[in-house]
């Protein structure tokens, strides 16, 4: 931009907004949730036992080559440091009859795990049935953020359900689901 332009810019008052420079836990909440997230189920097994997370931080398509996707785990999590020891991690990208699903993976007692319809492959991964999308992958690297941890998966198998299941997402503190007018497909 040019000197001119910039000059241009700052002389606009229309273009004067005041930013929240309060960036307190409450604060930050509020204003990330209205960001639309689709919800991800993150399972498999672990020395013997099923583990499993739920993830709004979930992001597809970091990487083609190879082919990667990412999280973010809060550095507080008691059940990250025993999945990730997982052979390998199974994604469930939730669908929209998962409401409940969402928070009895979330819940951090009893069997997570109880009374869901779930497939596993012969090295541990975990699905859900109703699931828009399947991935079955590996962690590939772990990056520091703050009070998270950034995760890479690396992707070894997709199945996509999405013509019969969909996904979920989570938009100002809540599940919703997303419905398509029809005609505008």
């Amino acid at each position: 931009m040019t000197a001119l332009a910039t000059h241009d810019l700052q002389q606009t008052p229309e273009l004067h907004t005041d930013l929240d420079r309060d960036l307190s836990t409450p604060t930050l909440r509020s204003a990330f949730s209205h960001f639309p997230s689709g919800v991800a189920a993150l399972a498999g097994v672990a020395n013997g036992a099923k583990e499993g997370l739920v993830a709004s931080s979930f992001t597809v398509g970091v990487s083609l080559e190879p082919a990667l996707v990412s999280f973010a785990v809060q550095n507080t999590s008691r059940t990250w440091p025993r999945l990730k020891q997982a052979e390998r991690i199974g994604i469930s990208i939730l669908g929209e009859d998962h409401t409940d699903v969402c928070r009895q993976l979330a819940s951090k007692e009893g069997d997570r795990f109880a009374g869901l319809d779930i497939r596993s492959t012969d090295e541990g991964a975990i699905f859900l049935d109703g699931a828009a999308l399947w991935l079955d992958t590996t962690v590939y690297s772990e990056l520091p953020a703050g009070d998270h941890t950034m995760v890479l998966l690396e992707v070894h198998g997709v199945h996509d359900h999405s013509a019969e299941h969909e996904p979920i997402v989570f938009h100002r503190s809540a599940f919703r689901n997303l419905r398509t007018a029809e005609g505008n497909q």
